[in-house]
């Protein structure tokens, strides 16, 4: 058997939310975790106090699959397989709709990045690899992707890392190590572990309202 890959367009889906004021607004863009939809992460950015005077933006990822359960329409970032195309795929896709949410809505030129689970790493990987200045990033319940090294994350001047006391998945120790990480890259770290799992808990929009206001001043 011989494998091989091909280009192939496709089409996303994300949705916004526009500032309740007119006139230029930072952006704050989200990616939801593994089988969710942008709905959900659009929600949770919603739910930050202060939020509303944000151009938020809620990137779907590409791979659709349906809940077994419920047979809602979620979606899932990549997978292991043929990972470094995935990577590239994404980040074309992400810059795609930066690009058109300029030229619809003229925001002002602050931006941040905030993923949940599996969304965590595409945050990381949009605002390293942004063409537009990044002012920060919110992670809750993933790692710091183990690509990104210190000249890549060096182009997230400051972060708001989350992990809940008893998430099994994003482990004590990997959430250390990404603090680590990003302060040795120069990184504004504030890392908040709250109770509860695997999650984006009730802390974490407080935490946001206070670490996106600073990203005004």
């Amino acid at each position: 058997m011989i494998e091989r890959t091909i280009a192939a367009q496709t089409h996303g889906r994300y949705l916004v939310a526009p500032p309740v004021a007119p006139g230029p607004a930072p952006v704050l863009v989200g990616f939801h975790g593994y089988a969710e939809g942008a709905e959900t992460q659009l929600e949770r950015l919603r739910a930050i106090k202060g939020a509303e005077g944000w151009l938020l933006v809620s990137i779907q990822g590409m791979h659709r699959f349906y809940q077994r359960r419920t047979s809602d329409v979620v979606a899932s970032w990549m997978t292991r397989q043929d990972r470094e195309h995935a990577m590239a795929d994404n980040l074309a896709y992400v810059a795609g709709v930066l690009d058109a949410v300029a030229r619809e809505w003229s925001p002002a030129p602050v931006l941040v990045f905030a993923g949940f689970s599996q969304g965590v790493a595409m945050a990381f990987r949009a605002a390293a690899a942004s063409s537009r200045p990044v002012a920060g990033a919110i992670a809750v319940g993933g790692d710091v992707p183990p690509e990104l090294g210190a000249d890549l994350l060096a182009c997230v001047p400051a972060a708001l890392v989350c992990r809940g006391a008893n998430d099994a998945v994003y482990a004590a120790a990997t959430f250390e190590s990404d603090v680590r990480r990003l302060r040795e890259a120069g990184s504004d770290v504030r890392p908040l572990a709250f109770d509860g799992g695997h999650e984006w808990s009730d802390a974490v929009p407080q935490a946001a309202s206070l670490f996106l206001r600073e990203r005004l001043t």
